[in-house]
């Protein structure tokens, strides 16, 4: 296990962490049929679809 030579200053801990958050999820706006949806991008759809290609049953 990595151990600290020095003790990290209190300014280096805090502009540290306020890297670690959470991002929103991505969503892309997709018109279907006439109606528009939102979906995660890189998923398969619920007709089993994925870049115009059927690839689930």
């Amino acid at each position: 296990m990595a151990v600290p030579k020095r003790k990290m200053s209190r300014s280096n801990t805090r502009s540290r962490r306020s890297q670690w958050k959470a991002k929103l999820p991505q969503i892309n706006k997709v018109t279907k049929n006439g109606r528009t949806e939102f979906v995660v991008p890189h998923r398969v759809d619920d007709e089993g679809q994925y870049n115009n290609r059927q690839v689930v049953d």
